[in-house]
Protein backbone atom coordinates (compact mmCIF):
# COMPACT_ATOMS: atom_id res chain seq x y z
CA UNK A 1 0.00 0.00 0.00
CA UNK A 2 1.26 3.19 -0.75
CA UNK A 3 -0.01 6.39 0.12
CA UNK A 4 1.01 10.39 0.13
CA UNK A 5 1.01 12.50 3.56
CA UNK A 6 1.10 16.26 2.66
CA UNK A 7 2.12 17.26 6.33
CA UNK A 8 1.57 21.05 6.32
CA UNK A 9 -2.26 20.33 5.18
CA UNK A 10 -2.66 18.10 8.49
CA UNK A 11 -4.49 19.20 11.26
CA UNK A 12 -5.94 17.36 14.46
CA UNK A 13 -9.30 18.34 16.74
CA UNK A 14 -7.15 19.23 19.64
CA UNK A 15 -3.37 19.55 20.28
CA UNK A 16 -0.72 16.94 19.75
CA UNK A 17 -3.61 14.76 17.43
CA UNK A 18 -2.08 12.54 15.63
CA UNK A 19 -2.00 10.44 12.60
CA UNK A 20 -0.78 7.09 12.38
CA UNK A 21 1.53 6.47 9.34
CA UNK A 22 3.34 3.32 10.38
CA UNK A 23 4.85 0.59 12.92
CA UNK A 24 8.04 -0.49 12.03
CA UNK A 25 8.83 -3.46 14.13
CA UNK A 26 7.96 -2.10 17.55
CA UNK A 27 8.42 1.62 16.48
CA UNK A 28 5.20 3.82 15.41
CA UNK A 29 5.25 6.94 13.38
CA UNK A 30 3.13 9.52 13.56
CA UNK A 31 2.22 12.82 12.68
CA UNK A 32 1.13 15.05 15.37
CA UNK A 33 -0.24 18.90 14.85
CA UNK A 34 -0.07 21.29 17.64
CA UNK A 35 -0.32 24.87 19.02
CA UNK A 36 0.19 23.90 22.61
CA UNK A 37 3.21 22.46 24.72
CA UNK A 38 3.20 18.84 25.48
CA UNK A 39 4.23 17.98 29.41
CA UNK A 40 7.23 17.24 30.79
CA UNK A 41 8.38 13.34 30.06
CA UNK A 42 10.80 10.32 30.11
CA UNK A 43 9.88 8.01 27.38
CA UNK A 44 10.60 4.37 28.02
CA UNK A 45 12.56 4.15 24.94
CA UNK A 46 14.63 6.55 22.16
CA UNK A 47 12.40 9.09 20.64
CA UNK A 48 13.05 11.07 17.33
CA UNK A 49 11.56 13.87 16.60
CA UNK A 50 11.24 15.82 13.06
CA UNK A 51 9.54 19.11 12.24
CA UNK A 52 7.95 19.27 9.23
CA UNK A 53 6.20 22.46 9.53
CA UNK A 54 6.25 25.50 12.26
CA UNK A 55 8.88 25.72 14.69
CA UNK A 56 9.09 24.35 17.92
CA UNK A 57 11.01 25.12 21.19
CA UNK A 58 12.07 21.84 22.80
CA UNK A 59 13.28 22.09 26.43
CA UNK A 60 15.41 19.21 27.99
CA UNK A 61 17.42 18.27 31.10
CA UNK A 62 21.65 17.66 31.22
CA UNK A 63 22.18 16.43 34.65
CA UNK A 64 19.48 18.50 36.32
CA UNK A 65 20.13 21.50 34.15
CA UNK A 66 17.47 22.49 31.96
CA UNK A 67 18.26 23.80 28.41
CA UNK A 68 16.55 24.50 25.13
CA UNK A 69 17.00 24.54 21.06
CA UNK A 70 14.86 25.67 18.89
CA UNK A 71 13.69 23.66 16.17
CA UNK A 72 12.36 24.60 12.19
CA UNK A 73 11.41 23.34 9.91
CA UNK A 74 13.93 20.19 8.70
CA UNK A 75 15.29 19.75 11.89
CA UNK A 76 15.36 16.79 13.91
CA UNK A 77 15.55 16.56 17.82
CA UNK A 78 16.76 12.88 19.26
CA UNK A 79 15.70 12.05 22.58
CA UNK A 80 18.09 9.71 24.17
CA UNK A 81 16.82 6.80 26.80
CA UNK A 82 16.07 8.75 29.92
CA UNK A 83 16.03 12.21 28.16
CA UNK A 84 13.49 14.26 29.78
CA UNK A 85 11.91 16.95 27.73
CA UNK A 86 9.02 18.93 26.64
CA UNK A 87 8.37 20.50 23.67
CA UNK A 88 6.65 24.19 23.26
CA UNK A 89 5.88 24.78 19.31
CA UNK A 90 5.81 28.73 18.39
CA UNK A 91 2.46 29.13 16.80
CA UNK A 92 0.82 25.84 15.04
CA UNK A 93 3.12 22.84 14.19
CA UNK A 94 3.45 19.82 12.59
CA UNK A 95 5.59 17.28 13.74
CA UNK A 96 6.61 13.44 12.50
CA UNK A 97 7.49 11.11 15.65
CA UNK A 98 9.29 8.18 15.77
CA UNK A 99 8.96 6.21 19.14
CA UNK A 100 8.57 2.80 20.70
CA UNK A 101 4.70 1.53 19.68
CA UNK A 102 2.44 2.78 23.19
CA UNK A 103 5.00 5.21 24.64
CA UNK A 104 3.79 8.26 26.31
Amino acid sequence: MQRTIRSKEFTAERAWGALDIAHLGGTSVRLHWTDQPYIWHVNDGEEVFAVMDGTVVMHYREAGVEKHVTLHSGDIFHAGIGCEHVAHPQGAARILVFEKAGSV
